[in-house]
């Protein structure tokens, strides 16, 4: 690596990132249907502009019934295919990698968009049932989820294998399977919010069954030449729930059947947990799971200047950093991170007159 590793490029199977700043999924809950607009357009193509190396959708549902809120978009039809194939070509034309990520929310779904308040969105106000691996909802003014069958379960994992194909279809290089914050996979992780008594409930091996067959069916119809990666909550902040610990068995396994880097986030399936949020709070996860885990990973959390990000990378607690709120501020953070950090990166042309 160079003085300035968050700069240096970073190839995974058949694909190069030009740099380590990854623009971390963000709801945007401006979606009708499913389907992503200009709003999407612009929002994700301003990051590519901007310099970042990777480019995440949001949390993109699987099906309709996966979609934390009615606003959010999916990827079940070959008309979502279509729209996102116009953001996917714009991202790669400014140098950036488009990259999706793939989520079922379960039991947190059919919620109202965070402006009009919290809570579920009734069905007759367009929300629908939910599902979980066990009937507990997240939280008093959520839905009650019903709890999915063993076969229910097992028809799942196609909902993942065809968007995992319409992914395909729609030109993303990079998916990102979500089994963090409290959504779907990640309840079947947590025994907090599993309480199976079947071959998907109980002890650790079984809790991780359904999110590593999910991973596994992905990889196996998701081309070889093209990187996957999985973010994870590597603790649920509460005793008794999720840990590094298990975080750890988890990420190995997952290295095991050919996922290439753990995006290592925390929290978001216990509704009152005291997180210690603070500057770079989860970044020791990353560090840890990829020394212990033997697997890339990237640093989420509270990252807001370039000499923190590439201190990171340099340091090598994390292969890449993956920002949210800052580049909600900023999108044009890695342009301005490479000027301070005194790196020469390519500018769009229409931009060249704002560079010195």
């Amino acid at each position: 690596m160079s003085t300035v590793p968050l700069f240096d490029p970073f190839t995974i199977r058949d694909i190069t990132f030009p740099n380590r700043i990854f623009v971390s999924p963000m709801c945007e809950y401006s979606s009708r249907d499913g389907l992503p607009n200009d709003w999407h357009m612009v929002h994700l193509g301003s990051r590519a502009v901007g310099g970042a190396g990777l480019v995440l959708t949001e949390a993109t549902a699987v099906s309709p019934e996966g979609r934390i809120s009615p606003a959010d978009t999916g990827l079940w039809s070959s008309a979502h295919a279509d729209a996102f194939r116009r953001i996917t070509r714009f991202v790669r034309s400014q140098g950036a990698v488009p990259g999706v990520q793939l989520a079922h929310a379960g039991r947190k779904a059919s919620t109202r968009v965070p402006w009009e308040g919290t809570g579920e969105v009734a069905i007759a106000d367009g929300g629908w049932q939910t599902v979980a691996p066990s009937a507990i909802p997240f939280a008093d003014h959520y839905p009650v989820p019903r709890a999915l069958s063993t076969r229910e379960v097992d028809d799942t994992v196609g909902q993942w294998v065809a968007a995992t194909r319409l992914a395909l279809e729609a030109e993303f290089d990079v998916i990102e399977l979500h089994m963090a914050h409290g959504y779907l996979m990640h309840q079947f992780l947590s025994p907090l919010s599993n309480r199976r008594d079947d071959e998907y409930g109980g002890r650790l091996e079984n809790r991780m069954r359904y999110p590593l067959r999910v991973a596994r069916a992905v990889r196996d119809v998701w081309p070889d030449r093209l990187p996957l990666f999985v973010r994870i909550s590597a603790t649920d902040w509460s005793e008794g729930g999720w840990d590094l610990e298990q975080s750890l068995v988890l990420s190995a396994a997952l290295r095991d059947i050919g996922v290439d880097l753990i995006d290592c986030s925390s929290g978001g399936n216990v509704a009152h947990a005291k997180i210690p949020v603070g500057p770079g709070y989860q970044v020791p996860f990353a560090e840890q799971i990829r020394r212990d885990a033997g697997i890339a990973t990237g640093a989420v959390g509270m990252i807001t200047t370039a000499q923190q990000a590439n201190a990171i990378v340099a340091e090598g607690k994390a292969d890449a950093t993956i920002l949210a709120r800052q580049l909600l501020r900023d999108p044009y953070f890695p342009l301005h991170a490479a000027k301070e950090l005194g790196v020469d990166v390519r500018w769009p042309e229409q931009y060249l007159r704002a560079k010195q």
